[in-house]
């Protein structure tokens, strides 16, 4: 009876600490965190993922569950799942935030939609980009990166011995400095292309004191900044394969991979 017992508590502990950790990258991860996506769908794929890698896992070290506490291990496990995901959600709002920046600066910022993501309203340009943001993630399969980093990070992690280390949340922190870069250099060219626009409505004042400038600038601002915006979207791709990179790099630079 007791063997019997002991197996059914290494079954327990080797399914039910990889689920939580997946568990935590799923509610993090860019797509799945969505609440548009409905809950019983994320725990079939959680348990379907966790039951794929049980065999590929280090078991887990019963005496660790006894000294250190299932509640501990659980903890560890959410938060390594939600730190892995997190990185793909700064990937995105970077154009998020390259969106608000665009549409204060056109103008464009007073048509607000609600972000299906976090549930909060976002001006119509960032909820653009972050679409299109969102579409090549799956097309350059950042899912399945994300999958991959997180089967990793049972190599890197084993669960009962090792977690994450002050330095890899200072290394996390750090990152989020790539996002606003990211964003300034994405919002760079239609910034300057406005200034160039609002810099004529300076000498047309100055010209022409008579017309209305504040009345007719605001329109032709609004035109000129959807044109540029037009006009800039062949370099979305690249900007978004560099950022993509630079949390790859990060990724693996956590996990200890990133020779391979």
């Amino acid at each position: 009876m007791e063997v019997a017992a002991d197996t059914i508590t290494q079954f327990l502990a080797d399914m039910m600490l990889p689920f939580m950790r997946i568990s935590g990258l799923f509610a993090a991860m860019v797509g799945l965190s969505a609440k548009t996506v409905p809950t019983p769908i994320k725990s079939l794929l959680t348990l379907f993922l966790t039951l794929v890698i049980m065999p590929v896992v280090p078991p887990v070290p019963i005496s660790e569950i006894v000294n250190v506490g299932t509640f501990v291990l659980i903890i560890q496990q959410l938060i390594i799942g939600v730190a892995i995901g997190f990185i793909s959600i700064m990937v995105l709002e970077t154009f998020v935030l390259a969106g608000q920046v665009v549409a204060m600066q056109t103008g464009l910022g007073f048509a607000s939609i609600v972000d299906p993501v976090n549930g909060i309203n976002v001006p119509a340009v960032g909820q653009f980009y972050l679409i299109l943001a969102t579409l090549l993630f799956w097309a350059f399969d950042g899912h399945l990166a994300m999958i991959k980093m997180i089967v990793m990070s049972f190599q890197a992690f084993p669960i009962g011995e090792a977690w994450f280390q002050p330095e890899h949340f200072k290394e996390i922190a750090h990152w989020a400095g790539w996002m606003f870069v990211g964003a300034v250099t994405l919002s760079l060219a239609p910034i300057v292309s406005l200034l160039i626009v609002n810099l004529a409505f300076g000498v047309m004042t100055k010209a022409a004191p008579q017309l209305n400038i504040f009345s007719i600038g605001f329109s032709i601002a609004q035109i000129m900044g959807l044109v540029i915006i037009w006009l800039t979207l062949d370099n979305f791709t690249h900007h978004f394969e560099i950022q993509w990179q630079r949390a790859q790099l990060l990724m693996c630079d956590l996990l200890r991979v990133c020779n391979n």
